[in-house]
């Protein structure tokens, strides 16, 4: 009798493109499986394939620990209060569902039938706790530094952080400034970057008109030019 041949499962197992996109390659590839499994494929497997579950607990800590940390240094003028309320804001359940998408975490995405067919896969609850999932992953993989990384890089350079408690964009209140003084050309070059792969560090300055008017340093190359920006705006307020 022909036997239909196994048809193709509904999620990438080739994880080169997911790694590029994370800017690292797993040692250990069954890490980053774990990461992408959820309980519905590890019950209908008879548990041979251990869910995220745990790794998402971890990661959770480390995430928690690492924007700690950034909001310490980066504000250190903000009173503890205010920072509690900027850590729950930066991790929460949109930011991480904007990283899986970014990552395209649906696409490798483990999930058993019923979880698959009741719409699982575009769950953000799910996606955004197998990016914590992922973190964790790194982290055991590679170290807290590298995982640090990680974060710094995919969530945390989206953070602006003004006095006010709210998102600000000094690239973008650099513009409308200079935009109120007539037709003017901003751009951004790279100045420096030092330090090692996983713990890297940028420096980048404005020039208005061709001239420097301002540099900034920062972990992500986005931070370093919205430092530069601050910078210039600093210089030409009263």
């Amino acid at each position: 009798m022909n036997r239909k041949p196994n048809s193709a499962p509904p999620f990438r197992t080739d994880y080169t493109a997911l790694e590029k996109k994370i800017g690292y390659t797993f040692r250990d590839s069954a890490l980053l499986e774990t990461a992408l499994t959820h309980s519905s494929y590890t019950n209908e497997n008879s548990g041979r394939y251990p869910c995220y579950e745990r790794l998402e607990f971890l990661g959770d800590s480390i995430l928690g620990f690492v924007t700690a940390e950034f909001l310490f240094h980066h504000e250190p003028r903000i009173p503890e209060g205010r920072m509690t309320r900027l850590r729950s804001e930066l991790v929460c359940e949109q930011s991480l569902h904007r990283v899986a998408q970014e990552l395209s975490i649906s696409d490798y995405m483990r999930l058993g039938r019923g979880e698959e067919h009741s719409g699982g896969r575009q769950r953000k609850s799910v996606l955004a706790d197998m990016v914590e999932a992922v973190i964790a992953a790194i982290y055991l993989d590679a170290g807290l530094e590298r995982a640090k990384q990680f974060i710094l890089d995919v969530l945390l350079s989206h953070a602006e952080i003004g006095e006010e408690h709210r998102s600000v964009d000094s690239k973008t209140e650099l513009q409308e400034l200079m935009q109120q003084d007539g037709e003017c050309s901003i751009r951004y070059e790279e100045v420096s970057e030092s330090g090692p792969d996983h713990n890297k560090t940028f420096t980048f300055r404005v020039l208005i008109n061709d001239v420097p008017s301002g540099e900034g340093t920062g972990r992500t190359k986005k931070e370093a030019e919205q430092q530069a920006a601050a910078r210039a705006l600093e210089m030409r307020r009263p």
